[in-house]
């Protein structure tokens, strides 16, 4: 697999500056660019030995309407452009998809795409798909372990912000996007922030899914699990997704997500006998009732700087515990979301930003 041939990076700068090193459309494996921007490097060729390294010119400018649009309109053969951005700091390569039903890529060449050291680094590889029963869009996601989750907060403001762009739209706008995890309606907002209606949480402990006993009606909340001897007292809830909720072990004070061993932790949490389709984890520390602090260990990803759908858990799992109000400031490693659980209708929603990081192509 040969990678990025073009990088296009928007800046709020006005000043412009241009790098050039080899033609992108010319290939050559002895070529390598030399600007400070590297996304690959020749180890590259070392762990995928069948591949070849291509870089070529990079060009900062000032952003300009339709510069994104344009880039991402380019339908050169045998070239997959792609665009990587991320929410508070759980990044994502967005692949416009809207012409097939099928990802342009396969797994492998996703957790290729996502590895940290010899890729693009992602959290995952995401596809906007022709919308089904009536949506406007399908979104679909590999993990970077390759595992396809059924939704993602972060995600789906990424997805949004990405859509405005491929179809040149400003302002205020919502869509309907089919999900693994039902329908989930993102709103683009005056202040460029994606608020998303993500439904009602699931807390009916089978299809969490969990295998722990239900403790309140059919949920699970405030229950003892058994972590490799260590008795924590946890909240499982879905967001379309399954999560475990943890604010501390049994019997301790309130947690210190900070002075967590998550590396340690996150894995016993996530391929715990309990959850047969594996969990993501989170861990709270309580603030005030109206702010909460979280740590989490995704499914398939491992540690991340943010889950939008396990801050929506967290707030579920805190009122539902008697610790928080409905509405509540999450913080997360890559910063703050704001999280409402309305009673009216049930629904968890989620205002958070989506930032576009750069723009690639990729050779296939």
């Amino acid at each position: 697999m040969a990678i990025a041939a073009t990088i296009s990076l928007p800046l709020t700068s006005p000043a412009r500056r241009s790098l050039t090193s080899v033609n992108p459309f010319r290939p050559s494996s002895t070529s390598f660019s030399t600007f400070h921007y590297n996304l690959f490097t020749a180890p590259y060729a070392v762990k995928y030995p069948n591949s070849r390294l291509v870089a070529s010119s990079m060009s900062i400018e000032a952003p300009v309407k339709t510069s994104s649009t344009s880039f991402l309109d380019r339908k050169e053969s045998g070239f997959l452009h792609f665009a990587k951005y991320h929410g508070l700091g759980n990044d994502f390569v967005l692949i416009d998809n809207r012409d097939s039903s099928e990802p342009k890529i396969g797994t492998e060449k996703a957790v290729q795409l996502c590895d940290r050291n010899f890729g693009i680094g992602a959290d995952g590889v995401m596809f906007v798909m022709p919308g089904i029963n009536g949506t406007d869009y399908t979104m679909r996601i590999f993990n970077s372990d390759g595992s396809e989750p059924e939704m993602c907060g972060n995600g789906i403001r990424c997805f949004a912000k990405f859509i405005a762009q491929l179809e040149n739209l400003h302002g205020r706008h919502s869509f309907t996007v089919h999900t693994g995890a039902g329908l989930i309606v993102p709103e683009i907002v005056e202040d460029g922030n994606v608020r998303v209606d993500m439904g009602e949480p699931i807390l009916k402990a089978s299809e969490v899914p969990t295998r722990l006993p239900s403790n309140k009606g059919h949920a699970v909340v405030k229950s003892e699990l058994d972590v490799d001897g260590v008795i924590w007292d946890v909240t499982c809830v879905s967001m379309g997704n399954p999560h475990c909720v943890t604010f501390g072990t049994k019997g301790s004070e309130n947690l210190l997500v900070d002075e967590l061993k998550l590396a340690d932790v996150g894995p016993r949490f996530e391929h715990h006998a309990m959850f047969p389709a594996r969990t993501n984890t989170e861990f709270v520390e309580v603030l005030s009732d109206s702010h909460l602090k979280m740590r989490v260990w995704e499914r398939g990803a491992g540690a991340t700087l943010a889950c939008g759908t396990g801050a929506c858990a967290v707030v579920v799992a805190a009122v539902l515990e008697g610790r928080a109000g409905r509405n509540c400031t999450v913080d997360l490693p890559g910063g703050p979301l704001q999280i409402e659980w309305r009673e009216e209708d049930n629904h968890v929603y989620m205002t958070g930003p989506a930032e576009v990081v750069f723009y690639g192509s990729l050779p296939l």
